[in-house]
């Protein structure tokens, strides 16, 4: 009996994705979207890692925010981290993380890619639900519960805390 060899092992493991984003909010606490044109829905600046060019999630939300929106700033904490589960793709393991609140000179010089958005806005926490749903929704609050409780980052799955 032979053993397989290490690549071979390698490629037999299961496979997840990576994404992650950043929550920047404005001095109302009123949350930074933007509209996705290929998807119905709004989102958080933020998509895949890109963990084979050895990328982490922390640099993706990096240069996803400077992709996206065209803002050069580096993202605080974590705030929370959701094992999204999937049907017709391999689970999702999002990374959210602290944008920061934003100064108004900053939301002003917000440039789009337009190859992937359409429009940004910020919006209220009551508002949410209203432009997104599911795991997203749920992940989005969370985060700012963790903001505004002081606590430790949020474990979740499918957007709900863990545990």
């Amino acid at each position: 009996m032979t053993t397989p060899d290490y690549a071979t092992y390698i490629a037999g493991l299961p496979r997840v994705l990576v994404g992650a984003a950043a929550l920047f909010r404005d001095a109302e606490g009123r949350v930074l979207l933007v509209e996705p044109n290929y998807r119905e829905g709004w989102a958080l600046p933020g998509g895949t890692v890109e963990s084979d060019a050895g990328e982490t999630p922390r640099q993706g939300a990096h240069r996803e925010t400077l992709e996206e929106i065209g803002l050069d700033l580096e993202v605080g904490r974590l705030l929370a981290v959701d094992w999204v589960p999937g049907a017709a793709r391999p689970p999702i393991v999002a990374y959210l993380y602290d944008g920061g609140v934003l100064k108004e000179e900053q939301f002003k010089s917000i440039r789009l890619q337009e190859e992937e958005l359409l429009s940004w806005r910020l919006v209220p926490r009551g508002e949410l639900t209203e432009y997104m749903s599911g795991s997203l929704c749920r992940r989005v609050l969370a985060a700012l519960d963790v903001l505004a409780e002081g606590t430790g980052a949020a474990e979740l799955e499918n957007g709900h805390r863990a545990g």
